[in-house]
């Protein structure tokens, strides 16, 4: 279980529309802290999960499967428990099967081009690779499946959910694997 210093907001004080992501959150992954952490600026909350997540992720100009396998590559690279639980549902909700995810860290050669490419930028835009980089060849092949603005879609998409994973990893707010790159020291 997360382990946060903050203020939790038990589930009977959310109001109806954070209860329910707190029941779909809980369903997931059986650890809503985030929810009942980020309750106490709900403005917040809701910029996360509707201006983001409902918005731009489940929205945009991008589809939404190739931000599901951006979404857990960097979940699975960055080893966010929390993370990998609903994203891995997320991404079986839409028809991928575990062959394809077990790939994401393998031989890729299972996906099409398109889907390549954004696991490679997805390699590019992890919080535990600092020279990342959109270079000529990389941008060739993104720019193959996609255009400039869904490219700058997949990198907010990306930097957005960084820099979430990163902020839940200092405020407690996520379960750590072991392989997370990001477990303080004893």
């Amino acid at each position: 279980m997360a382990d946060t210093v903050l203020q939790r907001i038990p589930r009977d004080q959310l109001s109806s529309e954070w209860q329910g992501a707190w029941d779909m959150l809980n369903g997931l992954t059986g650890e809503p802290t985030f929810i009942e952490a980020m309750a106490n600026a709900p403005e917040l909350l809701q910029f996360a999960m509707v201006e983001f997540y409902q918005k731009i992720f489940f929205g945009g100009r991008v589809a939404e499967k190739y931000k599901q396998l951006l979404r857990l590559r960097l979940s699975l690279a960055h080893g966010c428990r929390s993370c990998n639980l609903q994203n891995t549902a997320g991404l079986k909700s839409i028809g991928y099967d575990q062959g394809h995810i077990d790939a994401i860290e393998g031989d890729r050669s299972v996906f099409e081009p398109a889907e390549r490419a954004v696991l490679e930028f997805g390699d590019e835009m992890l919080l535990t690779n600092p020279a990342g980089r959109l270079d000529r060849d990389l941008y060739a092949k993104l720019r193959a499946q996609f255009d400039d603005a869904q490219i700058c879609e997949l990198g907010v998409v990306a930097g957005f959910i960084g820099g979430m994973a990163k902020m839940a990893f200092v405020l407690d707010l996520v379960e750590k694997e072991q392989t997370c790159p990001f477990v303080a020291a004893a």
